[in-house]
């Protein structure tokens, strides 16, 4: 009986470490207070917010509102980045930042491949806490230069480490990780145009719809 006890303690703990962290829902939290519009930085940022609109691989509108935030200091790194590339003649172009949880939910039901889109089950997610965020590079008129892929290819050509890409696409890719990392920002391997921001872990998931935020 005590062996047995043992074993279902040890079964508990462990399903309570992999529980996903309770996700935030009050708008009026601390946590989501520290959400900023991109938009209003004022940093020169382009966007195309895909999940806006219905043309994403849901083939639905996901997002009631063309908005994209991040954690503050997220944001801030971002308008380093957007400031460094602009004396290049270059900058940056946002698909998607901050993602509600319900949403998450939405993409994981359609897409079961958490190479492409986070399952909720494990971490709730990785753009529910604000922290991570999908772009390209586009040159001065904002037309996007040549990448492995078009966004949310969910292909191995996606990769980081593909093999076969054209140089041009792979100098592009390489240059918007260098700049994303030199600002703190850790490449997804998975996915070209995805970045979470160094300490992504240590922020909380949030469930706050997007037209409810400031």
């Amino acid at each position: 009986m005590k062996l047995a006890g043992l074993l279902i303690l040890c079964l508990a703990l462990v399903a309570r470490a992999e529980a996903p962290p309770v996700a935030i829902r009050d708008p009026q939290a601390p946590a989501v207070r520290e959400l900023v519009d991109l938009a209003k930085l004022d940093a020169g940022l382009r966007f195309d917010l895909r999940y806006a609109t219905p043309d994403n691989f849901t083939k639905t509108t996901l997002y009631p509102v063309a908005k994209a935030y991040l954690h503050h200091t997220a944001a801030e790194a971002v308008v380093q980045a957007q400031r460094e590339l602009a004396k290049e003649g270059l900058g940056l172009k946002v698909f998607d930042a901050y993602r509600p949880l319900a949403v998450q939910w939405t993409m994981w039901k359609l897409i079961h491949d958490d190479r492409y889109v986070s399952d909720p089950r494990i971490n709730a997610g990785r753009h529910t806490r604000g922290t991570a965020i999908d772009l390209t590079l586009v040159d001065r008129e904002g037309r996007e230069l040549l990448m492995p892929t078009p966004f949310d290819d969910f292909t191995e050509r996606a990769h980081r480490d593909a093999k076969g890409i054209a140089p041009e696409a792979a100098r592009n890719a390489k240059k918007l990780e260098k700049v994303m990392q030199k600002y703190g920002f850790i490449p997804y391997p998975f996915e070209w145009w995805h970045f979470d921001f160094r300490d992504w872990k240590k922020h909380p998931p949030l469930d706050v719809p997007l037209e409810q935020l400031p």
